[in-house]
């Protein structure tokens, strides 16, 4: 049986580990409300002011269209991380549905390992790619941008999430809950017995 002060040492342990851990998951929410924020103003305020260009004086922003699809590649990868960290990410859970305590919590944490990993092989080839494109200094058709500037969000997105993921694995095992993601608790706890019908 442990002693009160080796208990004490590993509660205060364990508290630290989770705020630290806290820490790293509001700095990531931080960026990417950041990218995301930044990105869907700068996107609003675009076509806002390209369509008062088209009507007030016959001619809209040169390259919007260019803008808008890189402004989109930046949501869509910026949110990766932001969807996991809400619990709003795709799930089949048909047979995850079906597990209850232990067994489920375990089979949430494999799925967040394997996925967490997925994301930074992921992160990866995305990083190969985009130093590809930078090394061939390629540039927008419009607008002549570097490539890379957008396509940086890929990386940067599948890292974000990837944190998330691994974050979820620590969070559930330092907790006798059971989380979907950092912050989330699970909310579907109470699977009904089926086996009756």
């Amino acid at each position: 049986m442990p002693e009160p002060a080796d208990r004490s040492a590993s509660n205060s342990f364990k508290a630290s580990l989770q705020k630290g851990l806290g820490v790293l998951d509001r700095a990531a929410e931080r960026i990417e409300e950041i990218i995301l924020g930044g990105t869907v103003l700068f996107l609003s305020g675009l076509l806002i002011v390209h369509v008062l260009g088209r009507q007030l004086l016959g001619t809209g922003v040169t390259g919007q269209v260019e803008l808008t699809r890189m402004s989109m590649v930046i949501m869509t990868f910026a949110g990766l991380g932001y969807g996991v960290r809400k619990a709003r990410h795709i799930s089949m859970s048909a047979f995850y549905d079906q597990l209850r305590g232990r067994p489920r919590k375990l089979l949430l944490m494999f799925i967040h390992i394997t996925t967490g990993a997925l994301m930074f092989y992921l992160a990866w080839h995305a990083w190969d790619y985009v130093s590809a494109i930078q090394s061939r200094g390629r540039l927008s058709s419009a607008l002549q941008i570097p490539l890379w500037i957008p396509y940086l969000a890929a990386p940067i997105g599948f890292a974000l999430a990837g944190i998330q993921y691994w974050l979820t694995v620590a969070r559930n095992l330092m907790s006798k809950d059971t989380y979907r993601s950092f912050s989330e608790k699970e909310r579907y706890d109470d699977v009904p017995d089926t086996s009756s019908v």
